[in-house]
C-alpha cells in the first residue's frame, strides 16, 4: 500500500470515529440529544460565552445570590448552559443515586425514582408534584411505575420544552404535566395535590423554609413529600481549608446559593408545619459510593471535550459550550473529593407529612 492510500485510509478512520462520536452517540443513558445538537438552551449561540462570564459574575456578588430575587436568574442562566451538556453526557436524569451491585446506572437511577414515590403511597387517580423536575427524567419513571398524573415545575423555559418532547415520545405526555415557573412561588392551588417530591432540586433554594413552605400549601392535609436534598455531613468542618475548598466547589460549579448542614433539614421541615416520618442518608454503607460513576467518566469527559472543541472549532456549536463542558469536569472532581471525604451527599432523603387539618408559616 502507497502512502497516499495509507493517507485516504487513516483520514477516513478518522472522519468515521468523529462521524460516530458527533453524529451517533447520544446521551450516557437514553438518546436524545447528541453532539451535534448541542446548544445553550435559549441563549444565542454568539452570546453563550459572555453569558458563562456572567454566570460566573455572580460569584463575585456572593451577598447577591443570596438573595431570592436574584437566585432565579441565576439558576435559570446555569441550566440554559449546562442542560444539552446534562442531556448529552448523563442521561435525563439530572441526579445521582446509589450503585448497586449487578446493576446499570440506568436501572440504579430508576429504582432510586421508584423509591421516592412508593415512599408517598400514591397510584392512579393521585395528582403529585415535581419540585424541581429538569427535562423530566424522573418524572416519566415515576409516572410509569405509579400510574399517577406528575406535574412538574422547572425554572427554565428550554427544559420544559425537552420535557415535553421526550413526555411526548414515550407517550406519558397526558400523565406527565411540565410548567415553567419558580418553586418558591408556585402557580397553583392550595391543597391540591396527593403528594410531592424533589430530587436534589431544593438545593437551588436560597432558603429551604420558603420551598418547603410553598409545597407543604400546595399539598392536601394528610399527603406526604419527599425530598433527596444536597447537604454537608456530620464529617464537615467549617475550619478545614480543604473542606471549604470542595464545597465552594461544588456550590459554583452546580448554581447553589450555598449548601446546608444535614442538621438543619428536619428543623427546616418542622418549622413549616411537616410531621417528620423519616430521614437518612442514602448514600451511607452498605450502599456503593455514588460518586463512582464520576471516577469512570474521566475517560468519556476526554473523548466528549474533543468533540465540543471540535464542533466550537467548526462553529457548530456555540463556543462557550467548551468552558461550560471544562467547568462541569472540574466540580465532578469537587464532588468525586466530597464523597470520598464523606463531608458532602447529595442523597439525604427527608419523608415528611402535612398533617390533617393544620397549615403552615406563611410562604
Amino acid at each position: 500500500m502507497d502512502s497516499l492510500s495509507l493517507f485516504f485510509c487513516a483520514a477516513s478512520l478518522v472522519a468515521g470515529g468523529l462521524y460516530w462520536f458527533i453524529c451517533v452517540l447520544g446521551p450516557a443513558e437514553q438518546k436524545g440529544k447528541r453532539a451535534v445538537h448541542l446548544s445553550a438552551g435559549s441563549i444565542s449561540h454568539e452570546k453563550v460565552q459572555d453569558t458563562y462570564k456572567q454566570y460566573w459574575s455572580f460569584f463575585r456578588r456572593p451577598k447577591e445570590i443570596e438573595t431570592a430575587d436574584k437566585v432565579p436568574v441565576f439558576v435559570d442562566t446555569f441550566y440554559n448552559l449546562v442542560t444539552d451538556i446534562y442531556e448529552w453526557g448523563w442521561g435525563q436524569s439530572f441526579h445521582f443515586s446509589p450503585s448497586l451491585p449487578g446493576k446499570s446506572h440506568l436501572e440504579a437511577t430508576r429504582l432510586h425514582e421508584q423509591r421516592a414515590v412508593d415512599l408517598l403511597n400514591v397510584g392512579a387517580g393521585n395528582r403529585i408534584l415535581d419540585a424541581g423536575c429538569g427535562v423530566g427524567g424522573p418524572m416519566r419513571a415515576i409516572a410509569a411505575h405509579s400510574g399517577a398524573h406528575v406535574v412538574g415545575i422547572t425554572i427554565n423555559e428550554y427544559q420544559v420544552n425537552r420535557a415535553r418532547i421526550h413526555n411526548k415520545k414515550v407517550g406519558l405526555d397526558a400523565q406527565c404535566e411540565v410548567v415553567c415557573g419558580n418553586f418558591l412561588q408556585m402557580p397553583f392551588a392550595d391543597d391540591s395535590f396527593d403528594g410531592a417530591y424533589s430530587i436534589e432540586a431544593t438545593c437551588h433554594a436560597p432558603k429551604l423554609e420558603e420551598v418547603y413552605a410553598e409545597i407543604y400549601r400546595v399539598l392536601k392535609p394528610g399527603s406526604m413529600y419527599i425530598s433527596y436534598e444536597w447537604v454537608t455531613t456530620d464529617l464537615y468542618r467549617g475550619d478545614n481549608p480543604e473542606h471549604i475548598e470542595i464545597i465552594q466547589g461544588i456550590e459554583r460549579g452546580d448554581a447553589l446559593p450555598g449548601l446546608r448542614s444535614y442538621d438543619q433539614v428536619g428543623e427546616i421541615a418542622r418549622k413549616v408545619g411537616f410531621e417528620v416520618l423519616e430521614e437518612q442518608d442514602l448514600a451511607k454503607p452498605p450502599a456503593s459510593p455514588w460518586w463512582g460513576r464520576l471516577k469512570m467518566g474521566k475517560i468519556a469527559y476526554w473523548r466528549n471535550h474533543i468533540v465540543v472543541t471540535v464542533l466550537a472549532f467548526l462553529g457548530i456549536a456555540p463556543k462557550g459550550v467548551v468552558d461550560v463542558h471544562e467547568m462541569l469536569f472540574k466540580t465532578a472532581d469537587y464532588l468525586v473529593r466530597g464523597g470520598e471525604t464523606g463531608i458532602f451527599t447529595p442523597m439525604h432523603m427527608i419523608l415528611c407529612r402535612k398533617p390533617e387539618n393544620k397549615t403552615g408559616i406563611s410562604s
